[in-house]
C-alpha cells in the first residue's frame, strides 16, 4: 500500500492541463490502476483541467492518494476563481454547454470516476472533486 501522497498544480495555460494529466496518469500508474482505470481518470481529469483554464480563467488541482474501508484511490480537486456555474444541475445535463463544445464535458467526467461533486457559486468559482477507486 502507497502512503497518503499529495500534489498541488497549477492551471494557468493549456500546457499545464497536459503536465496534469502526465503528474495524474503517474499517480495511478504507481498506485496499480490497470489501464483502463488509468485512461479513465486521466480523462475525467484533463475534461476538468481544460475547463478551469478555459472557462475558469486558471486555477489548481490537487491530487492525493486516499485510503478507505481497505481500498486505495486518488482524489482530484479542481478549483478555479472563474465566474463559477449559474445552475449546476442543468451544467450536468448531456448536451448543455455554454460554449462551443457539445456539452458532454461534466456528465462525461461523472461517467469515468466512482465519485463526482461540484460546488459552483457564480461571481465566485468553481470546485470539482472527483475519486476513482482501485
Amino acid at each position: 500500500m502507497v502512503g497518503p501522497k499529495s500534489e498541488v498544480l497549477p492551471l494557468v495555460r493549456e500546457q499545464d492541463v497536459v503536465l496534469a494529466r502526465q503528474a495524474i496518469r503517474s499517480a495511478a500508474r504507481q498506485l496499480g490502476f490497470t489501464i483502463v482505470d488509468q485512461t479513465k481518470l486521466v480523462t475525467a481529469a484533463s475534461e476538468l483541467a481544460r475547463n478551469a483554464v478555459v472557462h475558469g480563467g486558471g486555477g489548481t488541482v490537487v491530487w492525493e492518494t486516499v485510503a478507505e474501508n481497505g481500498r486505495q484511490g486518488l482524489r482530484l480537486t479542481f478549483n478555479d476563481n472563474g465566474p463559477g456555474i449559474e445552475d449546476t444541475r442543468l451544467a450536468m445535463k448531456d448536451g448543455w454547454t455554454t460554449g462551443t463544445g457539445l456539452g458532454m464535458g461534466l456528465p462525461g467526467a461523472k461517467r469515468l470516476v466512482n465519485e463526482f461533486e461540484l460546488i459552483s457559486e457564480p461571481g465566485v468559482g468553481t470546485t470539482v472533486t472527483i475519486t476513482r477507486w482501485k
